[in-house]
């Protein structure tokens, strides 16, 4: 008599070793995703007709009352204290100018291309105020500054 062979279960698959892998990815992108800082305040920015989109590695936040922000400063003067320490910490990384150089081009950065600086302003901040700012920004080592807007 011819007896069937029994029928084997197969042996289920882990989906451990899957599970662990997806967790390795999410820690992974977690790590190195780069995560905004939070703006100080609000800002309303003013309506511009231009298109090109404002670009820098930092953005000082001016509300319609005039208070500075800055990451984490705000107050003018703790404003211009980071602002400045973030710049020389920039500057760092970038090839240095001699200063003999520097001052024959009519300046004493020892930066070969100083940073630029995005100013979130608030539309209903005083122009006058703005203006009084910028001496004091270029002070701080930002000859360029540009204005954040939104599209109208």
């Amino acid at each position: 008599m011819m007896l069937d062979e029994p029928i084997r279960e197969s042996e289920r698959e882990s989906i451990i070793p899957m599970i662990n892998v997806v967790f390795l990815l999410l820690i992974f992108f977690l790590m190195t995703a780069q995560i905004a800082p939070p703006e100080p305040f609000d800002v309303t920015p003013p309506d511009s007709a231009s298109d090109e989109p404002a670009e820098a590695p930092l953005t000082l936040y001016v509300d319609a009352s005039g208070q500075l922000g800055f990451q984490d400063a705000t107050g003018e003067d703790d404003v211009f204290e980071a602002l400045t320490a973030e710049r020389e910490a920039l500057c760092k990384g970038s090839p240095y100018v001699r200063p003999e150089d520097a001052a024959e081009a009519g300046g004493e950065d020892h930066c070969a291309e100083p940073p630029v600086l995005m100013i979130r302003a608030d539309l209903g901040l005083p122009g006058e105020r703005l203006a009084a700012l910028l001496p004091r920004i270029a002070a701080a080592g930002f000859p360029r500054a540009q204005i954040v807007t939104a599209l109208e």
